[in-house]
């Protein structure tokens, strides 16, 4: 990550808050994170080893995503990698009774901003010749859960939209992959919690992870680092799940 240019998106807190740490203590000459909690991306800031940049973004407006782009290539040049991180986890209700606000809610900041930002970051990274991209879809990007109907399609939805840009420029010199997180400690895992007393716990999502404990946001972070360095050369178009076994079985 040596005197390169990361963007991380949902950089205030959690996974995309590790993973921009994680990349500027690799040596990430710029780490710049956008994200629409402002106190939040200065803190992550404020504990960056290297320099960083906070923007405010919503990923589900088309002209805020092409802004960043815009910014972040006048100020410095490219976009080596890019982490589209930032997303939500919606209300806890069955398909028959998830509403349509929440379905649009979680689709567009979950799937359509992951789509806006390769629709941006990808012309960028073909000027260049160059580019690593990881979107960040979840282990419900691979199996269903229910009362969580929005959520796990979006998931699903960004499998499927890394594999299908993956092949498009397979050849190009861009890598584009997704990771597959299970039960991570981060304020989403603890919002789940709070807002759904007696259906949802901690010891319940400790349950469902063979491994016998839930993930930490470095854990992923660290995972994310190496699919977007040299290390990982050879891999596009995965799914790579993070999950302490829950997929295995």
């Amino acid at each position: 990550m040596k005197d390169k240019i990361i963007l991380v998106t949902g950089g205030s807190s959690g996974i995309g808050k590790a993973c921009a740490l994680a990349f500027s203590r690799a040596g990430a000459i710029v780490t710049i994170v956008a994200d629409i909690n402002q106190e939040g991306l200065d803190q992550t800031v404020a504990e960056m080893e290297g320099e960083g940049l906070s923007i405010r973004l919503d990923v589900s407006k088309p002209d805020q995503v092409k802004n960043l782009i815009d910014e972040v290539v006048k100020k410095y040049g490219r976009i080596d990698c890019a982490v589209n991180n930032a997303g939500v986890e919606g209300t806890l209700a069955p398909t028959t009774e998830c509403t349509e606000e929440n379905w649009d809610k979680v689709l567009s900041i979950n799937l359509k901003g992951i789509w806006l930002c390769m629709k941006y970051e990808i012309p960028q990274m073909l000027k260049q010749g160059s580019g690593s991209i990881v979107n960040m879809s979840s282990v419900l990007g691979l199996v269903g859960l229910p009362g969580y109907p929005a959520y796990v399609a979006s998931k699903h939805g960004v499998v499927g939209l890394t594999k299908t840009a993956a092949l498009e420029f397979a050849k190009t010199g861009i890598r584009i992959n997704a990771v597959c997180p299970g039960a991570v400690r981060t304020p989403l895992m603890n919002r789940m919690i709070k807002d759904n007393p007696g259906v949802i716990s901690e010891e319940l999502l400790v349950s469902l992870e063979p491994i016998g404990r839930v993930a930490t946001p470095e854990e992923v972070a660290d995972a994310v680092v190496w699919l977007s360095s040299a290390k990982a050369s050879y891999v596009t178009g995965i799914a790579l799940p993070l999950d302490g076994g829950l997929t295995a079985h």
